[in-house]
């Protein structure tokens, strides 16, 4: 009973951190990169849009849904140590926790708050945006990399998980 609750917990971890990182990346690669191709007043107002447009149940529920799972595996895993997925599920869950959530609420949002309170056709506002496209890429790279590799050791460890349960 364990070993299955166990499994399905790190399945939905694996897609959860899986899908974050997907939206960093997409973020990272593509979608910061055009918002620097623009004038500063187009950048700005798109990103502001795009800020309010994020804050939507589906996208809080990955992204937050996700840390809930993985500090439950951190606090499961911590009940059977020693097991061969042992080390992935904590290592992977505090990797998510603290390089996607914990960025997040300590830069990315401060940023974006901070962009939110800015007029887009203001002095104020081109000056803060050339910096915001520099830190808040920054910030969303070690969120994507964090996400992607979360994703990497919750995947290994549900292989592991599932092949003891099945032997």
């Amino acid at each position: 009973m364990f070993s299955n609750n166990l499994a399905t917990l790190t399945l939905i971890a694996a897609i959860g951190s899986g899908i974050v990182a997907g939206v960093f990346f997409a973020f990272s690669t593509f979608v910061m990169p055009a918002l620097a191709r623009i004038e500063p007043v187009q950048g700005i107002a798109a990103m502001q849009s795009i800020n309010i447009t994020a804050i939507n149940p589906l996208f809080m529920l990955a992204l937050f849904g996700t840390a809930v799972v993985c500090f439950l595996l951190a606090i499961l895993t911590g009940l059977k140590w020693g097991q061969p997925h042992s080390a992935y599920l904590p290592i992977g869950s505090l990797l998510y926790l603290i390089g996607s959530i914990g960025v997040t609420i300590a830069f990315n949002v401060p940023l974006n708050d901070a962009l939110a309170s800015v007029k887009p056709n203001s002095p104020e506002g081109a000056t803060l945006w050339s910096k915001y496209l520099m830190n808040w890429t920054f910030w969303n790279h070690v969120r994507t990399i964090s996400a992607a590799i979360a994703t990497l050791l919750f995947t290994i460890a549900f292989c592991t998980v599932k092949t003891r349960i099945q032997a």
